[in-house]
C-alpha cells in the first residue's frame, strides 16, 4: 500500500474496476483467502529465489546467505525478482502491498464479545506509467490503482464511533476494484500540474516532500503505516465524495507557496466507472480549494520541513436539515499542519526525529453531525537506539457533535498510540491501542478500549 511518487494514501477504500457493473466486476466472499494464497506463493518464490539465486562473487546470497538476502531487500520479491528495475528503466513502475489487521475491543462500546470484524485486510496494486519514457511525451503520467479488501471491521458491531471508526483500512468484502485511473500533465518543471480521470481527492500532490491538496498531512494521513483511527487519517467534517471522475489543478507560484483546486462528481460510486453519475443524474459536483506554504526552518542538523494548509469545500447536493427542511449549497473550512521540530542528524535522506501535526475543521451544524473538529499529535522516528526506522506516534481527535442530530453527548474523543516496528525493509509490524470517549455520542455507552496489531508487507 505504499503510494508511488506523487500519490498519497486515502481513507476511502470502496473502489471500482474499469468496467463497472456491466463489464465484469464481481464481488466475492473469499478475497482474504485469495490474498493469503498469493502471499504464500510469493513468500515461497522469494525464499526460493534467495536460496537458489545467483551465487557468484559479489552477490548478496553468495556473501551472506539466503536469510540475509531476504531480510535486507527493499521488497519481499526483490523488486519483482529484478524485473521491476528493467521496467522502471522503460517508464513502468508497479508495486503491491498487503495490509492485515487484528483488533479487539476490551471494554465498553457496544459489545466486547462479538467476533465480527476483528480480522480485516486489504491489498493495493499500483502502476505508474511515465509517458516521457514510453511515448516521448514530456511531463505525461498515467496512474492506476486497484484494491481489494475483506471484512468491515469491528466498529459497527462493537464500537459505534461517529468520527469514522477505529479501523480506517476496513472496507468490507471486495475482491478487486479499480480505485483510481487518471492522467497527469506536468508543466514548468512540475510547478503546474493538471490531473483528470477517476481519482481520490485525498490522494493529493507533493510539495517539497510534503503531502498537500487535499487535507494532506505528513504524520497523520496513512492508515496502512501511521494511525489506524479514521479521525487521525482525514478530517471528518469534509464530505469527500467517493472516488469518481474529476479534475484537479496544482500550482506552485513560489518555492514555498502552493495552491490547488479540484472538482469531482459528488454522487460517485467508487465501484463503478463514474460516467452514469457524472453525466446522467443530477450532475452535482463537489469542489474544493486549498492553499498553503511549506517553510523549511533552519536548525543545526539541517532544514526542518513544515507544511501549513487552509482549505474550503463546497457541496451543492440537497441535504436534510435536522429541523426537517432541506438545504443546498453546503460549505465548510479546514486547516491542516505538520512541522518537523527535531532532526537527529544532518543527513538529508534520514528522517529520524520529532514532528508535530494538527487539524481543524468546521461544517454547518444544521445538516452535519459533527459541527467542529480538531486533532493533534506527534511522531518520533528512531526513538530507540539502533531502531532508526521504527516510528512511535500518539494522536488525539475530538468532534463536537450536534445534539439535534440525535446525540446525547456533545462530543466524541479518540486517542491512539502506535509503534511501527520495521522488522525488515519490506515488513512493518505495528501494535496500537485506542481509547474512545463517548463512542457514538451516546451517554449510555461506556468508553471503549481497543487494542490491535497491523502487519504491512511490500512485495
Amino acid at each position: 500500500m505504499n503510494s508511488l511518487s506523487d500519490t498519497w494514501r486515502s481513507a476511502c477504500r470502496r473502489m471500482s474496476c474499469p468496467g463497472g457493473k456491466a463489464q465484469g466486476r464481481w464481488k466475492s466472499k473469499w478475497p482474504g483467502a485469495l490474498a493469503r494464497t498469493v502471499l504464500l506463493a510469493t513468500v515461497v518464490l522469494s525464499v526460493g529465489g534467495a536460496c537458489f539465486g545467483d551465487d557468484k562473487p559479489g552477490s548478496t546470497a553468495g556473501q551472506s546467505g539466503w536469510l540475509e538476502s531476504l531480510t535486507r531487500r527493499d521488497t519481499l520479491t526483490d523488486d519483482w525478482f529484478g524485473l521491476g528495475e528493467k521496467l522502471a528503466g522503460k517508464g513502468v513502475t508497479v508495486s503491491l502491498g498487503l495490509t492485515q489487521i487484528y483488533q479487539l475491543n476490551l471494554t465498553g462500546g457496544l459489545a466486547t464479545h462479538r467476533h465480527a470484524g476483528r480480522y480485516t485486510g486489504s491489498y493495493d496494486l499500483e502502476g505508474e506509467f511515465d509517458l516521457e519514457k514510453l511515448l516521448k511525451l514530456p511531463g505525461g503520467l498515467i496512474y492506476a490503482h486497484a484494491e481489494g479488501s475483506w471484512s468491515e471491521g469491528l466498529d459497527a458491531s462493537s464500537i459505534g464511533s461517529v468520527l469514522g471508526g477505529v479501523n480506517g483500512d476496513a472496507a468490507a468484502d471486495r475482491s478487486i476494484d479499480l480505485t483510481e485511473l487518471w492522467y497527469q500533465q506536468s508543466l514548468l518543471d512540475g510547478r503546474l500540474r493538471f490531473r483528470i480521470g477517476k481519482m481520490d481527492l485525498t490522494g493529493g500532490f507533493e510539495c517539497h516532500g510534503c503531502p498537500v491538496a487535499f487535507d494532506g498531512n505528513a504524520f497523520a494521513n496513512d492508515e496502512t503505516g501511521q494511525f489506524l483511527n479514521a479521525a487521525l487519517v482525514n478530517n471528518p467534517t469534509i464530505p469527500f465524495p467517493d472516488n469518481g471522475l474529476g479534475l484537479a489543478v496544482y500550482a506552485e507560484p513560489l518555492t514555498w507557496w502552493y495552491a490547488a483546486a479540484a472538482v469531482a462528481d459528488a454522487q460517485a460510486d467508487a465501484r463503478e466507472t463514474g460516467f452514469n453519475t457524472t453525466f446522467h443524474q443530477e450532475d452535482y459536483f463537489f469542489s474544493i480549494f486549498e492553499t498553503g506554504f511549506t517553510p523549511a526552518l533552519p536548525s543545526y542538523n539541517g532544514p526542518l520541513q513544515g507544511a501549513y494548509r487552509i482549505g474550503f469545500w463546497y457541496d451543492p447536493q440537497d441535504k436534510d436539515r435536522h429541523s426537517g427542511s432541506v438545504k443546498r449549497d453546503d460549505m465548510g473550512i479546514y486547516l491542516s499542519l505538520d512541522q518537523t521540530l527535531l532532526k537527529e542528524n544532518a543527513d538529508a535522506e534520514d528522517s529520524q526525529g520529532l514532528g508535530l501535526f494538527a487539524r481543524w475543521g468546521w461544517a454547518d451544524k444544521s445538516v452535519s453531525e459533527v459541527k467542529c473538529f480538531w486533532s493533534a499529535g506527534a511522531q518520533y522516528q528512531g526513538l530507540i537506539p539502533t531502531r532508526d526506522d521504527d516510528v512511535l506516534g500518539f494522536g488525539i481527535a475530538q468532534g463536537r457533535l450536534v445534539r439535534d442530530a440525535g446525540f446525547t453527548t456533545d462530543r466524541e474523543t479518540v486517542m491512539e498510540l502506535y509503534y511501527g516496528a520495521q522488522i525488515t525493509p519490506w515488513f512493518n509490524l505495528a501494535p496500537s491501542i485506542q481509547y474512545i470517549f463517548n463512542p457514538g455520542g451516546d451517554a449510555a455507552v461506556d468508553d471503549a478500549l481497543v487494542v490491535g496489531i497491523r502487519a504491512q508487507i511490500d512485495f
